[in-house]
């Protein structure tokens, strides 16, 4: 973690126009009006950073949450805060309600802390309705930002500090990257790393490409440099992340594969694993199944979105692959790899999609056989092309299909659990079990959760453990 304090800034003179060095400066400026408001309230001010969405938006929020620390404030487990904010997701309607609720309830809190900001990031924030939303209805926030310039929030903090009015920036794309700024981690073990931004391929669907912008890829040699920083500090595990990590690369000067990058992530030493999300199954090569099935460290756990089983539906979602495709894709990868375990995510009730197009998505259910699923109700997007889009499917309809699948898919999970009882495999301590504290809790390779009795002092250590009993969704074992 970057320390702002081993930055000497003399903030009478100009701000530095270059980044990171920018942000340092105003980090330090930042940290002098929160020590101005620590000697209004005599304590130090607290903060809670609130996160919706998707593995991105909590390495996001780890990013925004190392800021905070780093200029003064201290962590609250709850909303009641002098500083809040939401890091938002917009992939379904559901998540933008969620976040109005939230904010009517902070309103209350802040009528009576007459020193709490509210700030607004993430991105909800991108699309042009809900700023004009915000700026309309809930002029009591403090700071809207977007998906592209989170790493100017120390300055926009700033701003809104010294203005005492909403400050609002939105930008509608970048092909700016600015990383080493400071990062609170959740788990000191373990970390997301990105390695691209945005994404290309324009589902119909989805809201995605217009709120994080095109595809934007991270040059390696930073990516690798920061490797070796996270397990220097302490880290064995990474998840490298993207919106599309299958099409990592493709915008570089010099051009470099996913399947190199995770070649040359494999040879840093001491990291121990390496996970990565999402695959887009149009991207996902021989060489990449290669280098899956040659590795030691990448986990046994591959997440391959279907979204659903019906060629029709497919072109109508403009996934660019087919059924057959994406069976075939399932059959090489399952061939070079017979242990990985396949997750997935699937969409119930897109436009124009008739019982017949749902049965060909359980036929892929039945095939595939997933350890398990990710199961969502079409959610129509305003801004996307699947909005417009006639044939939009009666909700009586899409629930009893929700169920189906819902009730197949939780079928074959537990069919699949317990085939690895009685084996001794590797484990990575994650924490106490919440329920029991004799017990730790952690992960194996392919994703699924062990419970077991051990000692606190292991959570980040790399165990061995038999696998005595299976619960269905975890299991319980015992160190060997």
């Amino acid at each position: 973690m970057h320390d702002i304090s081993s930055y000497e800034f003399d903030l009478t003179k100009e701000v530095p126009i270059s980044e990171p060095q920018r942000q340092f400066y105003y980090m330090a400026k930042a940290k002098k009006l929160v020590e101005e408001l620590e000697q209004k309230l005599g304590r130090k001010p607290s903060f809670h950073v609130a996160t919706f969405g998707c593995q991105m938006n909590a390495r996001d929020s780890e990013k925004l949450t190392g800021i905070l620390e780093q200029i003064g404030y201290v962590e609250a487990d709850s909303e009641d805060a002098d500083f809040v904010l939401y890091n938002t997701c917009t992939v379904r309607e559901n998540a933008n309600n969620k976040v109005y609720g939230h904010l009517g309830y902070l309103h209350n809190k802040k009528k009576k802390n007459p020193h709490m900001m509210i700030a607004l990031c993430g991105c909800m924030m991108q699309e042009e309705h809900v700023v004009e939303t915000i700026r309309r209805k809930y002029q009591f926030v403090d700071l809207v930002f977007g998906t592209h310039n989170i790493y100017k929030f120390a300055e926009l903090l700033v701003q809104a500090f010294l203005t005492r009015q909403m400050v609002v920036e939105i930008w509608e794309d970048t092909d700016q990257i600015v990383e080493n700024l400071p990062v609170e981690r959740k788990y000191p073990f373990k970390s997301g790393v990105n390695i691209m931004f945005g994404c290309n391929n324009f589902c119909s669907y989805c809201i995605v490409p217009y709120v994080r912008g095109r595809e934007r890829s991270r040059q390696p040699e930073d990516i690798l440099q920061e490797i070796r920083n996270l397990v220097a500090d302490g880290v064995v595990e990474v998840m490298l992340l993207g919106q599309n990590v299958n099409s990592y690369g493709k915008n570089l000067s010099e051009p470099m594969t996913f399947a190199q990058l995770l070649t040359e992530v494999e040879q840093i030493p001491g990291l121990q694993r390496i996970r990565f999300m999402t695959s887009h199954p149009k991207d996902l090569s021989d060489e990449l199944i290669e280098v899956l099935a040659h590795s030691s460290k990448i986990c046994r756990h591959l997440h391959l979105p279907l979204q659903s089983g019906s060629t029709r539906i497919l072109e109508k979602m403009n996934r660019r692959y087919t059924k057959e495709d994406y069976l075939m894709l399932v059959d090489k990868i399952r061939e070079k790899i017979p242990d990985m375990a396949i997750t997935t995510d699937i969409i119930v009730g897109f436009p124009g999609e008739t019982e017949e197009d749902f049965l060909e998505t359980m036929d892929v259910v039945e095939k595939v056989q997933y350890d398990s699923a990710f199961t969502f109700i079409y959610s129509r997007r305003t801004g996307t092309p699947a909005a417009s889009m006639e044939g939009q499917v009666p909700e009586e309809v899409v629930k009893d299909r929700f169920d189906r699948l819902l009730k197949r898919v939780q079928e074959i999970s537990a069919q699949k659990a317990g085939c690895y009882t009685g084996q001794v495999v590797e484990v990575l301590v994650e924490g106490e079990n919440e329920h029991d504290a004799a017990l730790v809790t952690g992960r194996m390779s392919n994703n699924s959760i062990v419970h077991f009795a051990a000692d606190a002092s292991l959570i980040g250590s790399l165990v061995q453990v038999r696998l005595t009993e299976c619960k269905g969704f975890y299991y319980i074992g015992e160190m060997v």
